[in-house]
């Protein structure tokens, strides 16, 4: 902790969307003390040169990982692309809490990780004490973690109306279908022909069909939910807007529950938690509602079908799929309360 008992952080990868995003986020609390701020290919930059956004903010220059001082840093947002971020940490002194945005730590099993992404684990004896961190669901574990590996925004969209409803046995285990649109910005800020203007606006197309790399992460955690393997269909499609995630999750109601049971198991399970909310009976979520705010919002609807029925749940991917929570983690972590920083209501219109 620094002289005046903030928490010193350092952002790696603090050029890219997620670094960014901490950033605005992290500036507005009341305990954290940015020290050092990452990005190899534009070490010696200022961060107001990158993000003009952020020019009127007092913030240290990027540099290289390798030239932070450590002995001055306390706890670590980890903002690398997937692939590169084991190694990494596994050099972090022991004393540093870490925050991991990518993916390289959500897997819990070593050989899952290896197929779905195309490279062996680096940090296997590391990925042992890493804590998933969907944090109302987790937030025991992630307490008392040093490492925590922050969920993606697909699976936050999806894992928090589902979890409550395997845990309680509500829906049959066999047939779960997602269906997921995303903003631009959960592909990164790295130039891409797939995401300029031109190739996304003014239309829709799903990606990753049957492959897409969250399927795996969401079977893990629904998996642990019901107590048993569960296998989804999951598929994401890309939208022409900035921010956002929609999920909207198909689901076969068991031994005659209705939609109201699910409503009730989602409201009991999230009492009293300050950013996923239900929505009043009958209104559905929209990404409009949450933009630029670390809340999930969740609908339940009785399908037209019997026997089955639908959630809807909007969150923002850059903050709860992404750098809110990882903030909100911290915040976990550190002992503080868990809303610092991100009790801003959302961006509208």
């Amino acid at each position: 902790m620094s002289a005046n008992g903030k928490l010193n952080v350092a952002i790696l990868g603090a050029s890219g969307y997620t670094g960014a995003e901490l950033l605005r986020l992290a500036v507005s609390h009341p305990d954290l003390r940015i020290v050092a701020l990452t990005a190899d290919r534009r070490a010696g930059e200022a961060m107001g040169e990158v993000y003009p956004h952020l020019h009127h903010l007092d913030l240290p220059d990027l540099v290289a990982i390798d030239d932070v001082k450590w002995d001055d840093v306390d706890a670590v947002f980890c903002c690398l692309p997937h692939g590169t971020t084991q190694e990494t940490i596994a050099g972090l002194p022991e004393h540093v809490k870490i925050v991991d945005l990518s993916a390289d730590f959500r897997l819990s099993d070593p050989a899952l990780y290896e197929t779905i992404y195309g490279g062996k684990h680096r940090a296997t004896e590391l990925q042992k004490e890493a804590v998933y961190g969907l944090t109302e669901i987790h937030r025991e574990k992630v307490r008392q973690a040093r490492l925590v590996a922050n969920p993606g925004c697909y699976t936050t969209a999806a894992e928090l109306p589902l979890v409550p409803l395997l845990e309680k046995d509500l829906i049959e285990h066999g047939d779960i279908i997602i269906d997921a649109k995303s903003g631009v910005t959960g592909a990164g800020r790295s130039p891409k022909e797939a995401n300029l203007h031109t190739e996304v606006s003014e239309g829709i197309h799903a990606y990753g069909i049957a492959t897409h790399r969250h399927g795996p992460e969401i079977e893990q955690e629904l998996s642990a939910a019901a107590g048993e393997p569960i296998q989804v269909s999951f598929t994401p499609h890309l939208m022409p807007m900035n921010r956002g995630i929609l999920a909207t999750s198909y689901v076969r109601l068991k031994n005659g529950h209705t939609a109201d049971d699910l409503r009730a198991a989602i409201a009991r399970r999230y009492e009293g938690e300050p950013f996923v909310k239900l929505v009043p009976q009958g209104q559905a979520p929209a990404t409009r509602h949450v933009r630029g705010s670390n809340l999930c919002l969740i609908g339940v609807f009785a399908d037209r079908l019997p026997g089955r029925a639908i959630l809807v749940s909007a969150l923002d991917n850059l903050v709860k799929g992404a750098s809110g929570q990882a903030l909100q983690n911290m915040n976990v972590m550190a002992g503080f309360e868990e809303t610092d920083g991100l009790s801003a209501a959302p961006m509208f219109p």
